[in-house]
């Protein structure tokens, strides 16, 4: 007789976690929205993830992205100053994204 005590089943895949920049809540990578430093200095909002350069991510909130305004978190995360614009822009996608 076979004993399976200690086996283990079907390999599970892992689910990437990332911290949001504004509230600090751990949450699965795809429900976040990316933003990066490309090697270029730019900073852009990457919806793929698969973009390359440093990056960090928020929570589809525009309270949370306020509070990482507030907290001056992106510039940290990024090591970069952040322009106005481009929370601009996060907060025209975020009401996209919430609106359909």
């Amino acid at each position: 007789m076979v004993s399976l005590a200690g086996k283990k089943g079907p390999h599970e895949k892992k689910v990437p976690m990332r911290q949001c920049t504004g509230c600090g809540e751990r949450k699965e990578k795809n429900a976040l929205i990316r933003i990066i430093r490309t090697p270029d200095e730019e900073i852009q909002v990457d919806f793929t993830g698969k973009k390359n350069g440093r990056g960090a991510y928020i929570c589809n909130s525009v309270e949370c992205l306020r509070l990482a305004q507030k907290k001056n978190a992106f510039s940290r995360s990024l090591k970069t100053e952040i322009p106005a614009a481009v929370y601009e822009e996060l907060v025209k996608e975020m009401d996209n994204r919430e609106n359909g």
